[in-house]
């Protein structure tokens, strides 16, 4: 695995982090390959209930594409013909599937600026922390591009389709605290809190019903696009399957019980 991304497993936690904090945690091709194959590993990976996603450095989330890296990919490009934005079918597609599709819980750390994919991969996150000092820039119209790595899809789903627009075609900073009034951040707090809060929130989503989490999501998803007649035919599906979950049992035991659940993650 390259340096540029850290892993770490505490009990059913994964903490994934962006740790290129001197290039504002941009993304390279190593760095893009590594977080997919970190976040793809994650997701598969029946140790980890939940995901935390993190940027080194206290600056920035992620300020996107490393644009100097891609600069010589744009000359190379026109001097062989090849196209030179591959890397969103190679490296951004792939790894948002893993992040907004795995069936658990994911949280974004936002400690500073989190600007064009990098903004994206924090909406795809089912929570977003935000340090008070943070702000998210959809960026991709500042230098003549369209949205990518699920922008179109997920932001429109936090703020309405009509504000999407707007921050899509007249990108700016949103701070935090419009962010949150946004429903861009899910928690606004200090940015020396940030870390441990967010870890903590992380926690308690990894200490839960993982099996729920993962229907819940799926129920999400999957009603943003079909007929109320088959939502309810995919909840009687997924009911089921969370019903027969260890972790239901457990969960109905203790409420009898008058006492506190202590979930398996199955």
């Amino acid at each position: 695995m390259s340096d540029s991304v850290l892993y770490e497993l505490d009990g059913g936690l994964a903490v994934i982090t962006i740790n290129r904090p001197d290039a504002m945690n941009a993304l390279d091709t190593p760095t893009k390959v590594a977080l997919r194959d970190t976040v793809t590993a994650a997701a598969e990976d029946p140790a980890v209930r939940a995901v935390l996603l993190a940027g080194a450095g206290g600056k920035a989330f992620c300020v996107g594409q490393d644009l100097k890296e891609h600069l010589g990919l744009l000359e190379r490009a026109q001097e062989t013909g090849e196209g030179a934005l591959r890397t969103v079918a190679e490296h951004y597609n792939p790894l948002v599937r893993a992040l907004a599709g795995m069936r658990k819980p994911t949280v974004a750390a936002v400690g500073g600026v989190a600007a064009g994919a990098g903004a994206s991969l924090a909406f795809a996150c089912d929570f977003r922390i935000v340090a008070d000092t943070a702000g998210f820039n959809t960026s991709f119209a500042g230098v003549a591009l369209t949205a990518d790595s699920g922008a179109s899809w997920t932001l429109p789903r936090l703020v309405g389709h009509a504000r999407a627009t707007e921050l899509l075609m007249l990108p700016r900073t949103v701070k935090a605290p419009e962010a949150l009034s946004l429903g861009l951040a899910t928690q606004v707090v200090p940015a020396a809190e940030l870390a441990a809060t967010a870890r903590e929130f992380a926690k308690r989503l990894a200490d839960g019903p993982t099996v729920a989490y993962g229907a819940i999501k799926e129920s999400l998803a999957y009603g943003a696009s079909h007929s109320l007649s088959e939502l309810l035919d995919k909840e009687d599906e997924l009911q089921t399957l969370a019903g027969a979950s260890e972790d239901h049992r457990i969960a109905v035991a203790a409420f009898v019980a008058k006492e506190q659940p202590r979930y398996l993650g199955r």
